[in-house]
C-alpha cells in the first residue's frame, strides 16, 4: 500500500504568522486623504481652534502667579488712568469717563465753556469775602456781607438763566437722548474756574456750540 508524503511546510509553518494574517485583514481602512493636525495625539479628532485657543488661554491663566496678575491688573490700572488724564485734556470721547462721555454731555461743556458765568468768579470772590471778614470793623464785615448775599443772588439768578436756555437746547438738539442731569452738570461746571474745568474747554468765550 502506498502512503503519500504529507507536506512538511504546513507543520512547520510559523504559528505567529498565522495569528497576524488575520488581525491584518480585520484591520480597518483609513482615508490616507484626511488632513491631521500634527500637534493632535494619535487616535483622537483634531480640536476645532476656538476650543484650542480656549485651552491655551486657560492654561496661560493657571500658570500665572498672584503676584503678576496683581501688577498686570495695576499696571492695566495706570495705563487707563493715564488715557482718562490725556482724553480730559484732549477731549477725546473715547477715554473719558463714564460721566463726561456722550453728546449730550459735550454740548452742555461747549454751553456753559462758550459763555461768561458769574458763578465762576465764586471760589476767587469767596476767599476775598473771607479774608476781609477777619477785619475786626463793624463797618466792614456789615459790608462784607452785603457783597457775600449780592454774590449769592447773582450767581442764582445766573443759574436760573442758564439753566433755563441750556434745556431749551438740549431738547432742540437732543430730542430724543437721555439728559437727565445734564443741566445740573453744566451749572456744576459753571461754578469752577475756566482754566480749571476739567474736561478742558474746547470751545472760545463768544463762539456757539
Amino acid at each position: 500500500m502506498r502512503v503519500e508524503p504529507v507536506p512538511l511546510g504546513s507543520v512547520f509553518r510559523s504559528r505567529a504568522k498565522e495569528e497576524k494574517a488575520p488581525t491584518a485583514d480585520k484591520a480597518p481602512v483609513t482615508d490616507s486623504k484626511q488632513p491631521r493636525d500634527p500637534q493632535a495625539p494619535k487616535g483622537r479628532p483634531t480640536p476645532k481652534r476656538s476650543e484650542a485657543q480656549t485651552r491655551r488661554r486657560s492654561v496661560a491663566n493657571t500658570s500665572m502667579t498672584r503676584k503678576e496678575a496683581t501688577k498686570r491688573q495695576r499696571d492695566e490700572r495706570r495705563a487707563q488712568m493715564e488715557r482718562q488724564r490725556q482724553a480730559l485734556a484732549s477731549g477725546d470721547e473715547r477715554y473719558l469717563p463714564k460721566r463726561d462721555k456722550g453728546p449730550v454731555r459735550r454740548f452742555a461743556r461747549d454751553f456753559v465753556d462758550s459763555r461768561l458765568n458769574v458763578a465762576e468768579f465764586f471760589l476767587p470772590l469767596a476767599v476775598l469775602i473771607l479774608v476781609l471778614s477777619m477785619v475786626r470793623d463793624p463797618k466792614v464785615q456789615s459790608l462784607v456781607m452785603l457783597v457775600w448775599l449780592a454774590v449769592i443772588v447773582v450767581i442764582v439768578l445766573d443759574w436760573t438763566v442758564t439753566g433755563f436756555r441750556l434745556k431749551k437746547r438740549l431738547n432742540e438738539r437732543f430730542p430724543d437722548q437721555d439728559k437727565r442731569w445734564a443741566v445740573a452738570y453744566a451749572l456744576m461746571r459753571s461754578l469752577q474756574m475756566r482754566r480749571l474745568r476739567l474736561p478742558k474747554p474746547q470751545v472760545k468765550r463768544g463762539e456757539r456750540p
